[in-house]
């Protein structure tokens, strides 16, 4: 019984997260608004949606993989990604995906593998948009190399990096200032989180939340047509009770991140005045120096640890 309960709250946290996930792939899923997002992370300036072509893996079935959208466009094999909770292990999640698109470019082009004349590739970018409740920072760098144990300075043979881009309103402002749609996106779930918190029912603070934006010209036109389809989805797999829960979890877990940060560091600082300590040969200081807190300061102060 307690196993089967522990399975309900996993599926619950999985569908709390999905309406955002499940709500970006429905609005990048035009040519033109991917053309745009793509143009504004690469200052490039494609006018073409036909120049952009989908190749986004559907439930590949041994496998389960499916990933947000990926394409080919300017030389380069593109996969987004959108993530609704941080992930380190997105870039191992790309290797996988990478691998199969590749895959499958090669049997497109009939490619020769196996002979002496190398191939040509289009080169891979890996976009991790993320818009969940921890506060991360603007852009992040996510590499499988630091998945890797027993490294020994040694490069590994294989790496990925997915460079993680933090879309909640008020982030990336250049990027959303050069992609509409993406900006419409960021304010349209800060708006329903807004009302959330103050209305008495989902229901209620979706219908606001998509007056709202109607009326401020922020999806309009995607919220006109899909609002039906938009609403079901929001309310099919949202729970307010974990969205709460979670926003304490996040922020006591930041908590306890900064203290961990302050632990690091006051141990470093004592690390390093033992080395003074020890190499002036000031062993009388060093021992009063780990039972008497004040003196250890005052240590600390006289080498310049600060």
């Amino acid at each position: 019984m307690r196993r089967q309960k522990k399975k309900s709250r996993h599926s619950k946290q999985t569908h709390n997260r999905q309406y955002k996930d499940r709500l970006w792939r429905m609005i990048f899923n035009n040519k033109e608004d991917l053309l745009q997002l793509y143009n504004a992370i690469n200052h490039t300036d494609y006018q073409n949606p036909d120049d952009l072509e989908v190749n986004t893996l559907e439930d590949v079935l041994y496998l389960s993989m499916k990933n947000d959208v990926s394409f080919l466009v300017g030389g380069t094999m593109n996969l987004y990604e959108h993530q609704s909770t941080f992930n380190p292990n997105m870039p191992l999640r790309g290797v996988f995906y990478f691998s199969r698109l590749y895959e499958g470019y090669v049997a497109d082009n009939n490619l020769m593998i196996y002979h002496e004349k190398r191939v040509r590739l289009p080169k891979p970018k890996y976009i991790v948009f993320y818009n969940g409740t921890k506060n991360q920072p603007d852009s992040m760098e996510l590499k499988l190399s630091d998945c890797f144990e027993n490294t020994d300075n040694e490069a590994p043979c294989l790496e990925c990096t997915a460079t993680m881009l933090n879309i909640n309103y008020g982030h990336n402002q250049e990027l959303m200032k050069h992609c509409r749609r993406l900006e419409e996106y960021s304010i349209f779930v800060q708006c329903v989180r807004e009302y959330i918190q103050s209305e008495p029912s989902v229901e209620d603070a979706l219908g606001k939340a998509i007056d709202t934006c109607i009326h401020q010209d922020v999806l309009a036109d995607f919220l006109k047509k899909h609002r039906a389809e938009v609403t079901n989805m929001i309310l099919t797999t949202y729970d307010k009770d974990l969205y709460e829960k979670t926003l304490k979890e996040d922020a006591r877990e930041e908590g306890r991140e900064e203290g961990r940060a302050e632990i690091r560091a006051e141990l470093n600082e004592f690390k390093l005045l033992n080395k003074y300590l020890l190499k002036s040969k000031r062993y009388s200081d060093l021992e009063r120096a780990t039972e008497d807190i004040e003196y250890q300061k005052k240590l600390l102060k006289e080498f310049g640890i600060e």
